[in-house]
């Protein structure tokens, strides 16, 4: 299946978060037909790279890793440029993903299936989990090389080929990847289609497995969409994470956790927290030191050593943090935005939100975050939970009994007793509960188990 660009062929356009009027690229979108081109070549290089064996396929996984490693620095400017990622977390991702790649590399020498006894005569029952096909991936811009190597690695250890459609904002960095990645591996099995909805749709309408993060509305549509056609999917969608603090936390390093994870990459993290629930007595201390946290928290180019808080990916986003704080008359802390011309905004903390304010229903996805006050633990519980979405919380205590209270009764797909709700262990599962996830989790082992499908065998003797 072919096809051409037409004149009215649409473009892929990247611009710099920090200086809009700097282009990182502008490319023609591929379309719906180059989409279906790659899965087809994909599908037809898979075989080989599955029964290439696991000493080829790790090899190929750690000489990625390595590769990374050796461009570390290159792609850690690249990410600061092309989606304003301040340059420590751009450092610390580009590390995260050359070791989730390492860490991979061991997984095609783990057991496939297990053996086990007939329930009747002589025989063996075996089961073994082989690869799907061609694994469709669709990725975001925040994390623009960990997401789509920590969906890329399971995929590609357990012989699966993949392709992947990163966000039109992280196109810059998705290609640099793919010349890494392609170095190792054979022709077709890693490709990277530019793109925007149409290249998406077409992937999810053609893969043999889907993995997707992103918005939860576009979410849902892959999913409808993959399981009308029966093949797996997963879809890690939006947050709007609470972090509870209780009076016998030690305030000040709770508010240094709830001021990075609200403002750290101006917030445009899955895993930010959005909703700050104060019990009883901390309510007063910790609108003070968080507050002045947030005011502390230094605002401004990506590429300066001290950011914590660089720009909004666009002029959109910027927007939607300006109207998330309209109507409410208590604005707690505003910070100090930039003088750039990129699309800054300070982190803000506000209070009084009323329960139906869009900052505690939706995901604003920018560096701001309620305050709310809750009488005792099992109210701040019943505060976190009352939310679309499950995707992470942190609580902050000095109390054992308290924490286990938490561990039991949030309904999160994580929990984080005195840590912030950012920050992501890759050798574990990774996902959430309602609106934040569908299908299995990613990361860790259960990876391995989505990119797979398990088959049973029956051998019996012939006499």
């Amino acid at each position: 299946m072919t096809g051409t660009a037409s004149p009215t062929t649409t473009h892929i356009t990247s611009h710099n978060p920090a200086d809009p009027s700097d282009v990182l690229l502008r490319i023609p979108a591929p379309g719906a037909f180059a989409v279906a081109d790659a899965v087809e070549a994909a599908r037809e290089a898979q075989p080989e790279w599955q029964h290439s064996g696991a000493a080829a396929r790790a090899a190929a996984l750690a000489a990625v890793a390595d590769a990374v490693d050796a461009a570390a620095a290159e792609l850690a400017a690249l990410a600061v440029r092309e989606v304003g990622k301040p340059i420590a977390e751009a450092r610390a991702e580009v590390a995260r993903t050359s070791a989730i790649w390492r860490y991979y590399a061991q997984a095609p020498y783990e057991p496939v299936g297990a053996v086990h006894e007939p329930a009747a005569g002589p025989g063996l029952l075996l089961t073994r989990r082989r690869p799907h096909g061609v694994a469709g991936l669709v990725t975001p811009w925040n994390f623009p090389f960990a997401i789509p190597s920590w969906k890329a690695a399971p995929a590609l250890a357990a012989g699966n080929a993949v392709v992947l459609k990163p966000a039109p904002e992280a196109t810059a960095c998705a290609l640099r990847l793919a010349e890494l990645v392609q170095q190792a591996l054979p022709e077709s099995v890693f490709t990277v289609l530019p793109g925007a909805a149409t290249e998406g749709n077409a992937l999810v309408s053609c893969a043999d497995a889907v993995s997707f993060t992103g918005s939860t509305a576009v979410g849902r549509a892959v999913v409808r969409a993959a399981t009308a056609r029966g093949v797996p999917v997963q879809a890690e969608m939006g947050g709007l994470n609470a972090a509870i603090v209780l009076p016998d936390a030690d305030l000040g390093r709770a508010a240094a956790h709830l001021a990075a994870a609200v403002a750290g990459y101006a917030g445009q993290k899955c895993t930010a927290t959005s909703r700050v629930i104060a019990v009883g007595g901390a309510l007063d201390p910790l609108r003070e030191a968080l507050a002045e946290a947030l005011r502390a928290v230094p605002v401004g180019d990506p590429a300066d050593e001290a950011t914590v808080c660089g720009p909004l990916i666009d002029r959109q986003a910027r927007d939607r943090v300006a109207a998330a704080a309209q109507g409410l008359t208590t604005v707690v802390a505003g910070g100090t935005p930039s003088d750039g011309p990129g699309w800054y905004a300070a982190p803000t903390l506000v209070e009084k939100a009323e329960p139906g304010h869009r900052l505690l229903r939706t995901e604003v996805f920018g560096p701001i975050a309620a305050l709310l006050p809750a009488d005792d633990l099992s109210h701040a519980v019943r505060i976190a939970n009352a939310v679309p979405y499950g995707l992470v919380t942190s609580v902050h205590t000095a109390d054992l009994s308290a924490a286990l209270h938490s561990l039991d009764r949030l309904d999160t797909g994580m929990i984080r007793i005195n840590a912030p709700t950012t920050g992501v262990d890759f050798h574990l599962p990774f996902g959430g509960t309602k609106d934040s996830s569908h299908g299995p989790r990613e990361q860790g082992r259960a990876a391995m188990d989505f990119y797979t499908s398990t088959h049973t065998y029956t051998l019996t003797p012939s006499a």
